[in-house]
């Protein structure tokens, strides 16, 4: 099957190679996903899980991606919940070959059933960034009615997400970002954006709960900001620093079925509306993520056409 490999941890974005791999093996509680459609975060190219499995045993060539979006063609010894032809999308597992491939093997658990009325394209933009706002905004920071918030990096595909599901529950946000991020945001819901390259970030005040995606120098001056009681939630790196009262969390997206499926349904009602930039073909993912130009929303790589059969009989 073709898929994009990595071999070279110095090498980045430069050293995504069009392969061929064998088709994966389904384990117990697996299935096998025909993948349509599937996300990259040039990010996890410096995670020790791409380069090693849970042991710490080296594992390339490896393929990256962690989002996807396909049909079961293939279920694993002892697999419930899902079945040959569903149509699903989710995360893959981190320290196993991921989503840029043809085909993908991925606990069942990690994966949602994906309506009739969803694209592809449109559901592979979700997983990760959905799932991370979700979890930043209400199971760590408790985010409520009425209350403020801050999102850094607010038109990105974490930020942009964060924006509507805060709106949502009627939450004041401030998004901040660049220049050219400003109509984006506001059209998303924000009700004020600040320009982290022209504008003083203090010029904000104390907030309830603030989002970082950026760390660093951000990071540190989004402390000073939490008032008392309230919450910092990064995703960045882990603070160095704590909120005077208040609390400054470092997590990592954790798979949740119920979740997608949530995500899902409020996407099909027009609540949730996920940015997808670039839509690129397999072969090109080396040379859409090595351009330095920055494009608006979540660049989704296209491996297979909705009308292709599930599975055709050329695994190899």
């Amino acid at each position: 099957m073709q898929s994009i490999t990595v071999r070279d941890r110095d090498a980045g974005v430069s050293g995504l190679t069009l392969t061929d791999m064998p088709y994966p093996h389904a384990a117990e509680n697996d299935v096998i996903v025909r993948v349509h459609a599937a996300g990259f975060t040039p990010g996890e190219l410096g995670w020790p899980a791409t380069w090693t499995d849970r042991a710490g045993h080296d594992r390339t060539p490896s393929i990256p991606g962690h989002e996807l979006s396909g049909v079961v063609v293939e279920l694993g010894y002892g697999t419930t919940g899902l079945s040959v032809g569903q149509r699903v999308f989710g995360l893959t597992d981190w320290a196993r070959n991921g989503s840029l491939a043809e085909y993908t093997a991925v606990e069942a658990r990690n994966l949602a059933p994906l309506p009739a009325d969803i694209d592809h394209t449109v559901a592979a933009a979700l997983p990760i960034s959905g799932l991370t706002a979700w979890q930043a905004l209400f199971d760590h920071a408790h985010l409520t009615t009425g209350q403020t918030v801050l999102i850094h990096g607010a038109a990105g595909g974490v930020g942009s997400i964060a924006v509507q599901l805060a709106r949502e529950v009627g939450a004041q946000v401030i998004g901040t970002g660049r220049a050219d991020d400003r109509a984006a945001t506001l059209a998303l819901g924000a009700q004020t954006f600040v320009d982290l390259d022209a504008d003083d970030l203090r010029q904000v005040g104390e907030v309830d709960v603030v989002l970082d995606v950026i760390g660093g120098d951000i990071l540190t001056q989004s402390t000073e900001l939490v008032r008392p009681g309230g919450t910092l939630v990064t995703i960045a790196m882990p603070p160095t620093v704590q909120p005077r009262d208040g609390r400054a969390i470092f997590f990592v997206v954790e798979p949740d079925r119920v979740r997608l499926a949530d995500l899902a349904q409020r996407l099909r009602t027009g609540r949730l509306n996920p940015v997808v930039g670039a839509v690129r073909p397999l072969a090109e993912t080396a040379a859409v993520f090595a351009r330095h130009r920055r494009t608006p929303g979540k660049t989704i790589i296209q491996v297979a056409d909705e009308q292709l059969p599930a599975a055709d009989g050329s695994r190899g």
